[in-house]
């Protein structure tokens, strides 16, 4: 959650294409056979838990697969982002509609029709956006493999209004490094906002002994 910064981080404007490193891995017939780098070379293998991927959904994949996957992780990881800062300040700040406060689950039935409509249509407009940028035509067969356009790089939306992208390689890969910690991060925090809701019945706030929420 402390990450929410990272919303604009780089990797919404503009993706460094990664360059595999060759590791040789096995000798067959006196040749050296080389093994793709981590997830062929896309960020998220430089952190302090390495090559994490314990449950190997990675292991075996094809890179078109390997790179559908990031795509799916990122953009979970972004609206996991607006969704714990919302949780925080939405709660505390509510110009617009009632503050009675209350779990968020309990409140989405009081929604007025029209701003259902409003999130419908915003919704659509990001994902088409999404969709045209990156999404090719799927084949007869309809597999992930056909997903991606081909020079695609996972979450590359080229959406930086702030200016926040590094202009050097280095730093801005560093960046998306980031970002993808924070997607993670922010994954499990609005899933432990969601659950402790369910469970306890009240809001984060007041749980935590903030009679204001």
């Amino acid at each position: 959650m402390l990450a929410i910064a990272s919303i604009q981080s780089p990797a919404f404007a503009g993706a460094v294409t990664a360059v595999p490193k060759i590791m040789p891995t096995m000798m067959a017939r006196g040749k050296v056979v080389a093994a793709p780098e981590f997830c062929y070379g896309l960020p998220g293998g430089k952190n302090i838990l390495g090559e994490f991927d314990p449950a190997g959904f990675t292991k075996g994949k094809s890179q078109p697969e390997v790179y559908r996957y990031r795509e799916a992780e990122l953009t979970h990881g972004r609206v996991s982002m607006l969704a714990s800062l919302g949780f925080i300040i939405q709660e505390k700040f509510h110009p617009l509609f009632s503050g009675d406060g209350g779990p968020a689950i309990q409140q989405i039935p009081q929604l007025p029709p029209w701003l259902w409509l409003v999130l419908t249509v915003g919704i659509g407009a990001a994902e088409f956006t999404r969709i045209r940028k990156g999404w090719a035509p799927l084949d007869d067969t309809g597999k992930a493999e056909t997903a991606l356009r081909d020079g695609y790089q996972p979450g590359d939306l080229a959406f930086d209004p702030l200016g926040l992208a590094p202009e050097d390689p280095e730093e801005f890969a560093l960046m998306q490094e980031k970002e993808l910690s924070h997607c993670r991060l922010a994954m499990i925090a609005a899933s432990g906002f969601l659950a402790q809701e369910a469970v306890s019945g009240q809001t984060w706030g007041t749980w935590w002994g903030d009679a204001s929420f």
